[in-house]
């Protein structure tokens, strides 16, 4: 049986090890990493390099910045854990591809749609963006929001919710 699981929190809260923890857990004969990152800059290659390295070469990289339903549909396969980091990248990717609100809309139904038919394990992580002062531009405010409808809907689809808080997991929903 398959387990969806989403790993929120704030920036540097320990979300992206406690994820990678967890899948390494899982027996699965295969294990896909599916980045949303797309690095604009040298601090960010950087980071992607470390996490790579961090990850090991039992981990098949998958850059995945925009068609993320379609990818897990395709991977999460039975004997799969499949590693998402980041849905909050994601959104940034569609917004820069100028999807309206409706259409991250669509493609969140699209999302829980490809998590619901998972054979395998899926670990989604997501930045928790909601817990701060409203931003003063539409286009922060809207990612901020989106962030938020995004990480409802995941977490309603997922089994089990741990959110991070100073580098502690806190379980905020479990089977």
């Amino acid at each position: 049986m398959s387990e969806i699981v989403l790993v929120t929190g704030g920036a540097r809260s320990g979300k992206s090890r406690v994820a990678l923890d967890m899948a390494e857990k899982v027996e699965a004969g295969t294990r896909i990493f599916i980045a949303t990152c797309v690095p604009m800059d040298q601090e960010m290659r950087d980071r992607v390099a470390r996490h790579r390295t961090e990850r090991g070469r039992y981990w098949t990289t998958l850059e995945v910045p925009v068609l993320l339903p379609e990818a897990i549909k395709q991977h999460a396969g039975h004997g799969t854990v499949v590693l998402v980091d980041c849905l909050t990248l994601w959104i940034n990717n569609l917004l820069a591809n100028g999807d309206t609100e409706t259409e991250v809309a669509g493609r969140t139904q699209q999302l829980a749609g490809a998590l619901d038919q998972a054979e395998g394990d899926v670990i989604l992580v997501s930045n928790e963006v909601g817990c701060g002062i409203v931003p003063e531009n539409r286009l922060a405010r809207l990612f901020r929001d989106l962030a938020g409808f995004v990480n409802q809907a995941v977490a309603a689809q997922a089994d089990r919710v741990v959110w991070m808080v100073s580098g502690l997991p806190v379980t905020v929903k479990d089977p």
